[in-house]
């Protein structure tokens, strides 16, 4: 019932190039930049890019620093994985009060993503488990290779979700299936997370990267206003009363096309229909 997408090449025009300036620093990742794309991927392929405290300060760092001309980014992992979770052999005893302060270390990282200027595609392949899974769900669209898997396996190990997922994964999956997965150790396969929300697209594995380089072409050829409403105001509209939301709605609505690209974009559009309808 659910087809795969096909494998696609690159477009030509997406050459990418090592980002320079502040984010060429950030040796965890691999920052790389075409034109309005920003292409940044995870880079501890030996650990399967599991996130341990450098890598959330480096995320952290890349997402609160993007360039003004970025329009949009591609989030992928290095190596076979996506991104195994949080880095156990690195995970250090702490207090009530500690732990609280680091996860509130990583619902920033996360947050930056989320709510950050510009919107999000994530290539998922292989794991994407625990914080690998809270990170994935923080960005806009989930593109999953044949490969990827689903797991959250932080009930099996004694601990709690902590960087997000708890808010964030319900409302792509639900409740039930999260707890499922929580208390079980479920995991779920690449079409069952289609199926769930975890992902929009499903692609054949290896093909990934290009269908998420096309899909952060379009976007980042929206006006920006437009990518930013539909980034800040839909997912706080969705946690209002109704009444509360449409009131939202309406100053969103107002204010974007309010903008001069939007005011330019519909013109141009209306011009174009108009062109069409005399040749007819």
């Amino acid at each position: 019932m659910l087809n795969i997408v096909k494998q696609l090449e690159v477009p030509m025009n997406v050459e990418f190039v090592p980002a320079g300036g502040l984010l060429a620093s950030l040796d965890l990742l691999k920052t790389e930049r075409s034109g309005a794309l920003l292409h940044v991927r995870l880079n501890r392929p030996a650990k399967r890019n599991a996130l341990n405290d450098p890598l959330i300060s480096q995320l952290h760092t890349c997402f609160v620093n993007l360039p003004g001309d970025v329009g949009a980014v591609v989030l992928t992992g290095e190596g076979s994985h996506f991104c195994a979770g949080l880095d156990l052999s690195e995970l250090s005893e702490r207090s009530v009060g500690e732990g609280v302060l680091h996860s509130r270390a990583w619902h920033a990282v996360m947050d930056a993503i989320q709510f950050g200027r510009v919107p999000v595609v994530a290539v998922l392949h292989g794991a994407v488990v625990g914080g690998g899974l809270e990170l994935a769900s923080s960005a806009h669209i989930r593109v999953a290779e044949q490969s990827a898997y689903y797991g959250l396996p932080e009930g099996q190990r004694g601990i709690f979700v902590g960087g997000g997922g708890s808010a964030r994964v319900p409302r792509l999956a639900g409740v039930a299936c999260m707890t499922d997965m929580m208390l079980t150790g479920r995991v779920l396969d690449a079409q069952e997370g289609l199926v769930r929300g975890l992902s929009q697209y499903v692609v054949a594995d290896g093909a990934g990267f290009a269908k998420g380089c096309e899909l952060a072409q379009r976007i980042a050829a929206n006006a920006p206003l437009s990518n930013f409403a539909v980034m800040q105001a839909l997912p706080r509209i969705a946690d209002m009363s109704q009444p509360d939301g449409l009131f939202v709605e309406s100053l969103m609505a107002a204010i974007a096309q309010g903008d001069d690209a939007a005011k330019q974009r519909v013109r141009a559009f209306l011009e174009k229909r108009a062109g069409k309808v005399e040749k007819a």
